[in-house]
């Protein structure tokens, strides 16, 4: 897929939506993330609106001012469609409490009902829900090599959370989503288990 006009209209818009923001261990600058996942999509898929969605898959989630008729009017239809099943439910004052205060009381919940929505969503949508989870599964790990057993507070879930959530998401986009992205997927998540595995071990160890 080449640089189109509007895949770099959308690099520019979530380069700008997610500026304040930071990644939670390494502190680098969060956009690094939706880059990652639509340079990742891009070795799959030359769907323009795939590709866009991932750059834009966490501006209603994560984003405070940035509307959906704002996203319908800039990137059209289909793209807002795709995040918009991979967007996490809230109320307006449940995003808010997530965006500015960092609540994460609702966590478990929300993901249940996420991954429940994982099974009736479109292919585009799951393409890019694989793409986000390979790359915050590889984060995750990268963090531990580098920062140790210090990380799963400064993520603010216990390790055994988060192998859960990616695990049941792994088998969910797997069952639903016949692609070479989802063996990725399955790759990953096994090396993310073996982390968390190599954790506990060391905290045994300690103790």
């Amino acid at each position: 897929m080449f640089l189109t006009e509007r895949i770099e209209k959308a690099i520019v818009r979530a380069t700008v939506l997610h500026h304040f923001q930071k990644r939670k261990v390494s502190g680098v600058p969060f956009i690094v993330h939706p880059y990652s996942v639509a340079f990742l999509l891009t070795h799959y898929t030359d769907d323009e609106d795939v590709i866009i969605a991932g750059l834009l898959h966490d501006v209603l989630e994560d984003t405070p001012d940035y509307t959906e008729a704002m996203f319908l009017e800039e990137f059209g239809k289909r793209p807002l469609a795709i995040v918009k099943e991979v967007t996490e439910d809230y109320s307006e004052a449940e995003k808010l409490d997530h965006i500015l205060r960092g609540d994460t009381s609702t966590w478990h919940k929300r993901k249940e009902k996420y991954l429940h929505n994982l099974e009736n969503d479109s292919q585009e949508a799951l393409l890019v829900a694989a793409a986000d989870k390979i790359c915050n599964m590889r984060n995750i790990i990268d963090e531990y090599r580098s920062h140790g057993e210090g990380i799963w507070v400064s993520f603010g879930r216990k390790p055994e959370e988060l192998v859960w959530f990616y695990e049941s998401a792994n088998r969910v986009i797997s069952a639903y989503l016949r692609h070479p992205l989802s063996v990725e997927m399955d790759k990953i998540y096994q090396e993310l288990e073996a982390t968390v595995r190599s954790s506990d071990l060391k905290n045994v160890a300690s103790n």
